[in-house]
């Protein structure tokens, strides 16, 4: 596999709950959902939470994803974890600025479960 810890970063209860789901139907992966960036920043930074791969919610109350991801490519030891946005809205200057801080990849957030798994699958598995 790709991607073995993957780390979701997402204000949205329910966007963690369908991403668990969705994980489950595309393997056995070890997984870590949060809902508050900066809390998830510095989990990351000290280690607590580890990552093979981060998604990220674009639009977050309090510290959001451009924010995070910019701090993400700051640390040293962070720097390298692949970083995929998510958003509801994908507008093109969001899309050129999340790929300017050093983003992996920018995502629509699938309507639909089945859409949800094809992401997933696509990204963690390559």
């Amino acid at each position: 596999m790709k991607y073995q810890r993957i780390l979701l970063i997402d204000d949205d209860e329910d966007d963690h709950e369908i991403f668990a789901a969705a994980i489950g139907k595309v393997g056995a992966f070890e997984y870590v959902t949060l809902n508050n960036a900066r809390m998830a920043l510095d989990k990351l930074i000290s280690g607590a939470v580890k990552a093979d791969v981060i998604f990220l919610d674009l639009n977050m109350p309090i510290m959001n994803g451009p924010q995070v991801l910019g701090e993400i490519k700051q640390q040293e030891r962070l720097r390298d974890i692949p970083v995929v946005i998510l958003s509801t809205s994908p507008e093109q200057t969001a899309v050129a600025r999340a790929r300017a801080l050093g983003a992996q990849h920018f995502l629509s957030k699938p309507d639909k479960f089945e859409d949800w798994i094809a992401v997933l699958r696509s990204v963690l598995l390559g």
